[in-house]
């Protein structure tokens, strides 16, 4: 179990959870997860830690196979500016390792921002905590559980 799916559990949301054998060698972890457990690329969604004006982490959450748009998040955010946190920074925050960081169940509580094409769908998947593994929820309840602002903030 990891921290992402206990606190489903925790809360009584309800989930499944989806393993696959992860590839070393991938060249894009979310892709991965698409190719291997054959869904559609726009049901699956990718977690981004972003660092705020150089100093606050937030996260977002965008279909894997799109694009963050820096300035959109950081003009919802009310920042200047939107930047990629660091491997170092969004590991220690999340708990979790870069690829399989998930906007669940995370060791600091961040605001977090959703891309609104996740309310087109009834489910969705994001990582369930680690390479490999991925968590299908109603995108509603992912919402409700990490309090996220929904917004555009694709490309």
């Amino acid at each position: 179990m990891t921290p992402a799916i206990n606190q489903l559990i925790a809360t009584k949301i309800k989930h499944s959870v989806l393993a696959y054998t992860h590839d070393p060698t991938s060249a894009s972890f979310g892709l991965e997860a698409v190719e291997k457990l054959n869904l559609s690329s726009k049901l699956v969604f990718k977690t981004l830690m972003v660092t705020l004006d150089g100093r606050d982490l937030v996260v977002a959450i965008v279909p894997v196979d799109t694009t963050l748009n820096m300035k959109k998040l950081a003009k919802i955010a009310k920042s200047k500016k939107a930047e990629m946190a660091s491997q170092q920074s969004a590991e220690k925050s999340s708990g979790y390792i870069l690829g399989g960081i998930s906007p669940l169940g995370q060791k600091r509580k961040l605001k977090t921002f959703i891309d609104e094409s996740a309310l087109v769908f009834e489910k969705i998947y994001v990582s369930g905590g680690k390479r490999g593994l991925e968590i299908e929820l109603s995108a509603l309840d992912l919402i409700s559980i990490t309090k996220a602002v929904v917004c555009s903030l694709k490309k």
